[in-house]
């Protein structure tokens, strides 16, 4: 079974797989837990209940901080009021008006929930810790160009225990490495419509440096997180989600569309939780109690596909009328596992199928993992049938066609009198030596000779019908039969029945 790629080269621009959405969070050892508050304050001789005298000058030393930058770049801070406010379009207009060099771009801030601690007497022990709690305080989202990484954010909370957000796309970073190299393309909304090299871009795609980005990491947190000086062990980071995508460009939405119309059809009533779990590289054990199943939904960007199972999803999209897009998404990557090397307590190792670590350091391995998920989907959608060709007849077959003098209007699947017609034409002795204008005045008396010379015109000019040679007689093309056919079974098997039910005739 030849694979997409190949049954549609001739439609197909390019192929790229790439890392699409990255959401890495940055936690503080020193005081990531509540243990390791209640220690770090305790070793500076610092009450538990003083816990919250304590932030507050960390909290301003944040909030000058990002002051200080924004009047730096000429910007002011925007607050965000509203439940849904779009900051990536508010980033999006003032991008169309500064343009995409490196820098700082803007500035938000935000009133949300955040993680935090308060104290609590055990009285069992007799002793004072913390506990874990949700509060609220001032975030500050720093969106910025990189000249590497492209557009990205920081997301940094103005409270303990300051756990930052930081995103970026593997689209926008292959773009500004395509830039770098002078190589051109098309980006739009996160898909690449057009690449002047589709092989060197993949390599370029395949060698994202996690060494680099975990360089420009610390560095973005220093600058926008000055509080970081107070802690020796700094940051540790850690992926929160990721996207890895592969894109089939094709050439014009015209050769997409139908393809992704049927494949989407099918693969949301034909998808069943095993084929979900053998996407994503797992096998779907009886008592296993996650989530699994599929939702289809319609956004302004186009459609999706979604299959999931726990935190792994995989989705297919039409993105821009000319983009296949599969990706699968991990909210949690240990959900994915591999061949690794497994530490113990006892300093002593083994390599065995474990699940994949959270550190930002299992961005390679989760490629190969989340690539190979997309890879199998896209052999799933190989072996579907292909409905450009039926679609291309079924269109011929209703629209209006001329022979040069004169016109001959479509067929309707669901018009009574061509229905009529069709009915005539299924008997099966035509089957075996053809029919003639006589045969059908028989069957449609309410028909002239001139009329049904019209109607045979009209079959032939569709090619529903083809003549024999040096006769009067006539027979049913392949096409002919198959719209035929399918024309009655819907009237008979689905259109009839179900006009019963509705109407509650039995």
């Amino acid at each position: 079974m030849p694979s997409l790629t190949e049954r549609y080269a001739s439609q197909i621009a390019g192929v790229l797989s790439c890392w699409d959405r990255i959401v890495i969070t940055g936690m503080l050892p020193d005081i990531g837990y509540a243990q390791a508050m209640a220690a770090f304050l305790r070793a500076r001789g610092i009450r538990l209940f003083d816990f919250p005298r304590w932030a507050e000058p960390l909290r301003e030393e944040i909030r000058e901080n990002a002051e200080r930058l924004a009047a730096e770049n000429g910007l002011t801070i925007e607050f965000i009021r509203k439940k849904d406010f779009r900051k990536e379009e508010r980033v999006k207009e003032i991008l169309a008006r500064r343009g995409r060099h490196p820098g700082l771009v803007h500035i938000f801030s935000a009133l949300e929930s955040c993680p935090s601690y308060k104290p609590w007497y055990d009285k069992t022990t007799g002793k004072t810790g913390f506990r874990g709690t949700e509060a609220k305080c001032l975030h500050y989202y720093f969106y910025f160009v990189d000249e590497e990484f492209g557009l990205c954010y920081l997301r940094v909370p103005t409270w303990a225990p300051f756990r930052l957000q930081f995103y970026c796309n593997g689209h926008q970073y292959l773009a500004a490495q395509l830039s770098r190299r002078g190589l051109g393309y098309t980006l739009v909304d996160n898909a690449f419509l057009e690449i002047e090299d589709f092989a060197k871009a993949q390599k370029l795609a395949d060698d994202f440096r996690v060494s680099r980005l975990h360089r420009r990491l610390k560095r973005w947190a220093a600058l926008y997180c000055p509080v970081l000086r107070h802690f020796a062990a700094g940051y540790h980071f850690s992926l929160m989600q990721i996207e890895y995508a592969t894109d089939l460009i094709f050439k014009r939405e015209a050769d997409l569309t139908p393809l992704y119309e049927a494949w989407s059809r099918t693969a949301i009533h034909t998808v069943k939780p095993e084929q979900v779990a053998t996407f994503l590289g797992r096998k779907l054990h009886p008592l296993y109690q996650g989530e699994v199943g599929n939702d289809f939904n319609t956004r302004k960007e186009g459609t999706r596909i979604k299959h999931r199972m726990g935190s792994a999803s995989i989705k297919m999209y039409n993105k821009l009328g000319r983009v296949l897009r599969i990706e699968t998404t991990a909210n949690d990557v240990t959900f994915f596992k591999h061949h690794r090397r497994v530490e113990h307590a006892d300093g002593s190792w083994e390599m065995k199928v474990a699940p994949a670590k959270k550190s930002i350091y299992s961005l390679p391995d989760l490629r190969v993992l989340l690539g190979d998920a997309n890879r199998r989907y896209l052999a799933f959608l190989s072996v579907l049938d292909d409905p450009t060709a039926a679609i291309r007849e079924l269109d011929r077959i209703g629209q209006p066609t001329r022979d040069g003098q004169r016109s001959y209007r479509g067929f309707n699947l669901f018009s009574a009198e061509d229905l009529r017609l069709f009915e005539a034409l299924s008997r099966g002795e035509f089957n075996l030596s053809g029919f003639m204008n006589r045969h059908l005045q028989t069957l449609l008396p309410k028909h002239t000779s001139h009329q049904i010379s019209r109607l045979l015109a009209r079959l032939h000019q569709h090619g529903l019908i083809k003549k024999i040679g040096n006769t009067y007689k006539y027979y049913l093309t392949c096409l002919g039969k198959k719209a035929i056919l399918t024309a009655l079974k819907l009237q008979r098997l689905f259109v009839i029945p179900s006009m019963q039910e509705a109407f509650g005739v039995v």
